[in-house]
């Protein structure tokens, strides 16, 4: 951001730079560009005839000693300043609506100090500002990282963090993590509308500034904030690396119209950045105390160490219902060049967050794996812990392409006492899905067919097999974008009922007839020989587990 060379003192200017933090706009606040001259202060207990006033002048009006000693009105002060041409009055006390109403019919701000502001020192901090911004600013960059860190050290959180901020800056204030994902967000009215198109360009990590797209070497970048224009015309953003231990841990970003960004601004982006890196520092702290305890609480679980009552008791302090059936999945990278735990287990969480899935997630070291506990739906346990193991995959194969991950499920568990067969059953499906080299969770009840499979041959012979069986209807979906193996899959998961199968394909029964008979003669088989149907039913159990295309 460039250095703006400021020749007058404006309203809006002494309200962040001088007045006390806190301090509000009560009236006026499109009349903030007004030029401050000088800034008086005026008593209660003396009469405005007794008194001059410069053109331009800032009235801070002091709380009256008692009520008794009052001889001037806050009312009377505004429209004698108003006639003298005074830049803005600063009140002590809060106002009425009366004198709101009249001060934006008269055109003059008014601005309500903070309680238990020192009117002296209020006058002295503007005087300072007009005769010195430089060194004002200085002692006001001071006064906004106290206020900032008090925040933290009092547990007010990230959202007071931020809110903080933008009543600071007038302007909206966003908090991201390492991956973009909104924190906090304190969002101005006029900018609600646009809100969409910003948080879109937010979330892209090209639409980063060069300088602090890499997390690992922020920490070197000379200049803390960088100004950015925004996709939308006349908006920019100052924006600042989340910096903790020397590692970039997300973005802090103050938008508003590109001609309204200054100094102030600037310094509340550096040092509320710090600010929220402290907060994020803490609440770290917080989760890896959590995760030990619950990790040790595992432990005992997996030891049979745990009663009912007690679990339920650990659950409550966990925020996580016991009661629930639980289902065991576990999870494992196999191959070469595999990431690390750490981030298996940080990808499994975040799935979990955005799912709303209640489960306990614990990383195991020594065993190298990671484990869920989920509480599934009582009526579907194990279909509601497949789709989450599915989507858990899935989201491996897109932020990993390259790695392969084993994830295996045991049986629903109704007490605390099942949990650790469940996770036993869970470990002998992930060594399975390991020796398959497949991505596809694999359920423990399923496990005597995939023995079965495993023992038919090795996996280049079971891929062969699954080529011979299905080979000439994949390539007849492939070239002609039909849905026969689809077909096949849903008539087997149907029972073989075809009023089921067509139910379930969402297509008349007439049109199913006519898809099992272009099955039939496509590959040359029979279909109502037992020995096809098995056949069959295990090549697409094989492609299913070894995901042949």
């Amino acid at each position: 951001m460039t250095e703006t060379t400021h020749t007058t003192i404006t309203v809006e200017d002494v309200r962040k730079l001088a007045l006390p933090l806190g301090t509000r706009v009560a009236a006026g606040d499109g009349l903030m560009s007004k030029p401050v001259s000088w800034a008086t202060v005026f008593y209660p207990e003396t009469r405005v005839a007794s008194k001059t006033l410069q053109r331009g002048e800032m009235v801070l009006v002091s709380p009256p000693e008692t009520d008794q000693s009052r001889v001037t009105l806050d009312v009377d002060v505004l429209r004698w300043a108003a006639e003298l041409g005074a830049s803005a009055v600063v009140l002590s006390e809060n106002t009425t609506p009366a004198l709101v109403a009249e001060a934006n019919a008269i055109g003059v701000p008014v601005l309500v100090l903070p309680s238990g502001s020192r009117i002296r020192q209020v006058e002295k901090a503007v005087v300072s500002l007009l005769v010195d911004r430089k060194g004002q600013l200085e002692r006001r960059a001071t006064q906004i990282y106290r206020q900032l860190t008090q925040i933290s050290s009092r547990n007010e959180g990230m959202a007071e963090l931020v809110n903080a901020m933008a009543r600071l800056t007038n302007k909206t204030v966003i908090v991201q993590d390492k991956r973009l994902k909104v924190n906090e967000s304190a969002v101005q009215p006029h900018f609600i509308g646009l809100w969409d198109e910003i948080e879109a360009f937010l979330r892209s990590i090209y639409n980063l500034p060069l300088e602090i797209q890499d997390r690992q070497r922020v920490a070197e970048v000379e200049n803390p904030v960088l100004m950015q224009s925004l996709p939308i015309p006349g908006i920019a953003r100052l924006v600042s690396p989340i910096i903790t231990k020397s590692i970039g841990r997300g973005y802090l970003s103050i938008i508003g119209r590109d001609t309204d960004l200054d100094d102030i601004d600037l310094l509340v982006a550096e040092h509320g950045a710090a600010a929220v890196a402290l907060e994020m520092a803490k609440a770290k702290a917080i989760s890896d105390t959590e995760k030990r305890l619950r990790g040790t609480f595992l432990d005992r679980v997996l030891i049979g160490d745990v009663s009912q009552q007690e679990a339920i008791r650990q659950g409550e302090r966990f925020e996580h219902d016991m009661m629930q059936p639980h289902l065991a999945i576990v999870l494992g990278w196999h191959g070469d060049k595999a990431p690390s735990n750490r981030r298996l287990e940080t990808l499994v969480n975040t799935v979990v967050t955005g799912q709303h899935a209640s489960a306990l997630v614990w990383q195991r070291e020594r065993e190298n794996e990671i484990v869920v506990f989920h509480a599934a739906a009582p009526k579907d346990p194990v279909d509601t812990s497949m789709k989450l193991a599915k989507t858990i995959s899935q989201e491996v194969q897109k932020q990993y392409p390259h790695a392969r991950v084993a994830i295996g499920l045991g049986q629903a568990a109704q007490d605390i006492s099942s949990w650790r067969t469940s996770y036993r059953d869970a470990v002998q499906a992930l060594e399975l899905a390991a020796r398959l080299s497949t991505d596809t969770p694999l359920y423990i009840g399923d496990l005597g067919v995939f023995q079965l499979i495993l023992g038919l041959a090795d996996r280049e012979k079971l891929i062969a097999f699954c080529e011979k069986t299905l080979g000439t209807l994949a390539e007849y979906d492939k070239r002609q974008q039909a849905d026969l193996i689809k077909t096949l899959e849903a008539f087997f998961n149907c029972h073989g009922n075809l009023s089921e199968t067509a139910d379930t394909l969402i297509v008349h029964r007439n049109t199913l007839l006519y898809r099992m008979k272009r099955i039939n003669e496509i590959a040359q088989i029979d279909l109502d020989r037992p020995e096809t149907r098995l056949a069959l039913h295990l090549a697409l159990t094989i492609r299913r587990l070894l995901t042949v295309a």
